[in-house]
């Protein structure tokens, strides 16, 4: 039996539901183990690596490593989840970006990155994900951990601009991509939100006294095991003094980086 898959994981599908989706197609897994190594946040999509029988045993050998992204950062919006799933504060006016000004950025963010776990993921404080900490507004009550990672590579591949009602749109439709979540355990997510989530997107796209075009950066990044692409999208923004969340995600590769070569030496 073989030891792993490699599947891709759409936006709207969490790792589970990717991995349960294969299982689906594959008569010989009814009944045989599946785990993953290395989440994907529900927004972003790309390689999932999935473990499968006795090799979940070895899940934690999996942990430490690399991935490569693509990532998007829409400037001019912030959002409490770093992406476009969450409670979203646009501003009204936005610093003008320039490719250098980005290129620069993209350059003093290589090296070790040290950064808080977002507050809207799974990481366990106190024996709790660190996003029911914050539903229940009690983050008053712990320390935010953080993590450092590292940055192989950041290159800024392309700048654009899109009118304020697709940019909306676009968010609105990724989104949807979710599936209802009906599960009286998650009643305090309120299905992501995303009743006020949509409202505020909505409010976007409708809103004239808004930006009428909007800019997102596109990147390509190498890192460590453990680097969020929503918190780096984040800190970015921050760096040419505006705000600025992830709007797009994807895995591109998992494996084993070089930084002397600069070469994958293991690559799933």
């Amino acid at each position: 039996m073989q030891k792993y898959v490699v599947l891709e994981k759409a936006v709207g599908e969490t790792p589970l539901s990717c991995a349960e989706a294969w299982r689906d197609t594959q008569p010989d897994m009814l009944g045989i183990p599946l785990s993953y190594a290395g989440r994907l946040d529900p927004m972003a999509s790309g390689k999932l690596l999935v473990l499968i029988g006795d090799e979940c045993k070895n899940q934690t050998s999996y942990h430490g490593l690399d991935k490569e992204y693509d990532f998007s950062v829409l400037f001019g919006i912030l959002s409490d989840t770093q992406d476009v799933l969450g409670r979203i504060t646009p501003q009204a006016q936005v610093p003008e970006i320039t490719v250098d000004s980005l290129k620069k950025i993209a350059k003093s963010l290589v090296g070790e990155f040290t950064f808080q776990y977002p507050l809207f993921s799974a990481k366990t404080v106190q024996g709790k994900p660190l996003h029911m900490w914050t539903l229940e507004g009690r983050l008053d009550e712990i320390e935010i951990p953080t993590r450092t990672s590292h940055i192989y590579e950041l290159e800024l591949t392309q700048v654009e601009t899109k009118p304020r009602q697709e940019v909306a749109a676009i968010a609105l439709q990724k989104i949807n991509t979710i599936p209802e979540v009906t599960d009286p355990r998650k009643a305090l997510g309120a299905d992501f939100r995303r009743t006020d989530v949509r409202a505020d997107w909505q409010d976007v796209a409708t809103n004239f006294s808004l930006p009428g075009e909007y800019t997102i950066a596109h990147f390509r990044c190498v890192a460590s095991s453990g680097a969020y692409m929503r918190t780096l999208a984040t800190v970015i923004a921050e760096k040419l003094g505006t705000t600025g969340l992830a709007y797009h995600i994807h895995r591109t590769k998992i494996g084993r980086f070089s930084q002397e070569t600069h070469n994958w030496d293991l690559l799933y």
